[in-house]
């Protein structure tokens, strides 16, 4: 028996027992890590850089990319380090910094995700007032609200679950770390207040993604009524890269986190883990780019200028 206080390291979960598998998700985590700066550092890039993206999708957009970024950067190093040493171990310190990082960018991408939902909805249901609505004082306000709740949400629930004591050993079913699995390891009877903290948290997130749906039936209704079918694809490409994220975002996440007991395994959980916190930030440039052929030209001028410069 162990007490916060002795422990000094966590031990993660193994993404693999065998060397050569080891090996083989350094190399995954290798690639999908790349693919997700290069991506996410070419939309920052083209939007800083592109004056006729200067517009608050866009600049919307640059704040996901700067999320997506912070999320690969959070959990996959450590990770690829892990695999690749073959070890486990994360300092008491990295594990609360992880999990704050975590939790912030997570928070982060929900919100801006509603954010720009409702910048869709301004757009295609009052574009008359979208200048009025959707300023650019309004759209920093909405990004600083955005960034410091979600700086604030990190905190509060890293320092409640790390002020909890752990007597459980020191041992993650995680390949990173996350709020569920600290609360395993707590033997006071004071986890019951984070798991408050959780489900505010997840009712706030419930009721995003019940805006977001509440907004994209409205959208719909909309575009629907746009005289012209090429009015109507306009307004469809638009939305429906942010369409893809979120689903992808919400179902990922929600599956992970509410799945049945049942059909509850190590290797289920592991790639659902994989799959909620480390695809859609690599993902979600490239659906952006792929509909969106304002953002493909400017990324394609950046390029260019770059290449003519080399």
């Amino acid at each position: 028996m162990s007490n916060s206080s002795s422990i000094r390291h966590f031990l993660l979960l193994a993404l693999a027992d065998t060397r050569q598998l080891q090996l083989l998700h350094f190399c995954l985590l290798l690639g999908i890590s790349l693919a997700a700066l290069l991506g996410n550092g070419l939309i920052i890039s083209a939007v800083a850089c592109g004056h006729h993206l200067h517009t608050p999708m866009f600049f919307f957009l640059l704040n996901l990319a700067l999320s997506d970024l912070g999320m690969i950067c959070t959990t996959v190093p450590k990770a690829m380090h892990n695999s690749l040493w073959d070890t486990r171990d994360i300092s008491y310190e990295g594990c609360a910094a992880q999990l704050f990082f975590f939790v912030f960018f997570m928070s982060l991408e929900v919100s801006l995700l509603t954010v720009m939902c409702y910048d869709r909805y301004v757009s295609i249901c009052k574009p008359l007032h979208y200048g009025t609505l959707l300023g650019s004082r309004a759209c920093a306000q909405m990004a600083a609200a955005a960034w410091a709740s979600a700086f604030l949400y990190a905190l509060l629930h890293t320092a409640n679950t790390f002020s909890l004591p752990l007597c459980h050993g020191n041992a993650l079913g995680q390949f990173f770390c996350e709020i569920p699995q600290i609360l395993k390891l707590s033997c006071s009877k004071s986890y019951l207040r984070e798991l408050g903290l959780i489900m505010v948290g997840a009712s706030l997130g419930f009721g995003c993604f019940l805006f977001i749906v509440f907004s994209y039936v409205q959208i719909f209704r909309a575009v629907l009524r746009i005289p012209s079918e090429q009015g109507q694809r306009k307004a469809f490409s638009t939305c429906l890269p942010h369409l893809v994220v979120v689903s992808l975002f919400f179902s990922t996440g929600t599956f992970a986190y509410l799945k049945p007991p049942s059909i509850s395994s190590p290797s289920l959980d592991l790639a659902l883990s994989v799959l909620y916190s480390v695809v859609p930030p690599a993902l979600n440039p490239l659906i952006y780019s792929l509909r969106n052929q304002e953002l493909k030209a400017g990324v394609e001028s950046l390029m260019t200028g770059w290449f003519h410069k080399h």
